[in-house]
């Protein structure tokens, strides 16, 4: 398991805003990496719509945000479609799309043994995976937060501890 001041694994991905590297992309700034375990769940809309709302308080803070489920980028789209409609605020941060498990994997939200199609795994299936990583300009995980399936995660908090 990731504990406070481990590195945080580094990463190459597809996200709703062209490929990363997860540390170059974090550059000299502080990042916020919170999962989700399916798009088009419940509480993650409403928190995603939130984190939109909220963005320009990390922004002012020098915090990067970004948002990750192993969905697929088609419907990470669609998604944030959807949050816009009901959320009233269109997420303006990148998604990570951990089509092939690889991030849920590094950060030990999901079973190194975990395979197959994610368009056919449940948000039940997923459930491990609904975490906030704070992690500092040194590349350091400075804050864990781990969250059941029902619970809206607390934003505020996380802008708080930053």
């Amino acid at each position: 398991m990731l504990a406070i001041n481990d590195i945080a694994p580094d990463f190459e991905a597809q996200t709703t805003e062209g490929t990363i590297n997860f540390h170059d992309w974090i550059g000299s700034s502080w990042a916020v990496l919170f999962s989700h375990p399916k798009d088009f769940t419940p509480v993650c809309t409403t928190e995603l719509g939130y984190m939109a709302k909220i963005k320009p308080e990390f922004d002012r803070r020098g915090v990067k945000i970004i948002g990750l489920s192993v969905d697929p980028l088609d419907r990470h789209d669609g998604w944030m479609n959807d949050i816009e409609e009901t959320q009233g605020t269109r997420p303006n941060y990148p998604m990570i799309a951990d089509v092939d498990f690889n991030v849920s994997k590094l950060y030990h939200m999901l079973p190194a043994a975990v395979s197959g199609d994610p368009t056919v795994r449940t948000a039940a299936d997923n459930q491990t995976v609904r975490n906030v990583f704070v992690i500092g300009p040194d590349k350091k995980i400075k804050l864990i937060l781990v969250y059941p399936m029902t619970t809206g995660r607390n934003f505020d908090e996380v802008i708080r501890v930053i």
